[in-house]
């Protein structure tokens, strides 16, 4: 017999919004100019606004959850009888296993592995919390567009209109920085008093 599945939330509704990678490449190394990552944010935007209202809100992300949900159950059902057996599941959580270890050996190979925090404090929400200037909790096309050109400007460390692959690498490393500092700052923190 069967077993039908309920899925939780799988995590931010809200995809990455990659403003530096050059619009429409794949090429990491590409270099990105100010009217492209603009370009590229005008296109994340009007892909992210799934009811075509103009702006980003809960609605939006409900879609997206939905949308989410629907292809990994789709995923899921190998035999596509709308239920997932235990077989199935199984089949899912070996095969996630197996591309995990095959990232993590790619990894050390001095290729790309596993990257991102999608889901976790300080990760996309975070920046798409930022974006929210007004703190309406709705993200208009002129607040995503003003946060994706700062996170641009904030790559452009020569300030020549342009990002390079070795700007964004830069990038990264303060990034990554900054998050070993909070982590090392919040692992400090004293503990809760017990109340004894």
């Amino acid at each position: 017999m069967k077993k039908k599945l309920t899925f939780l939330t799988l995590g931010a509704a809200l995809i990455a919004v990659p403003v530096l990678a050059a619009p429409g490449s794949a090429d990491r190394n590409a270099t990105q100019t100010r009217a492209e990552a603009q370009a590229r944010a005008a296109e994340m935007f009007a892909k992210m606004d799934a009811n075509k209202d103009g702006k980003l809100d809960a609605s939006d992300r409900a879609a997206r959850r939905t949308e989410m949900q629907a292809k990994m159950f789709d995923r899921l059902d190998a035999n596509k009888d709308g239920s997932i057996s235990k077989a199935e599941w199984d089949q899912h959580s070996a095969d996630r296993v197996a591309k995990r270890a095959e990232k993590r050996a790619d990894a050390g190979d001095g290729k790309r592995g596993m990257r991102g925090h999608h889901g976790k404090r300080g990760g996309h929400g975070m920046m798409m919390a930022r974006a929210d200037t007004d703190g309406d909790k709705v993200i208009s096309q002129a607040e995503f567009q003003t946060a994706a050109l700062a996170r641009f400007d904030a790559a452009d460390a020569n300030r020549d209109g342009q990002v390079t692959a070795e700007e964004r690498a830069a990038q990264r490393e303060a990034w990554k920085a900054k998050a070993g500092e909070w982590r090392a700052k919040r692992g400090a923190q004293p503990a809760a008093p017990t109340g004894e």
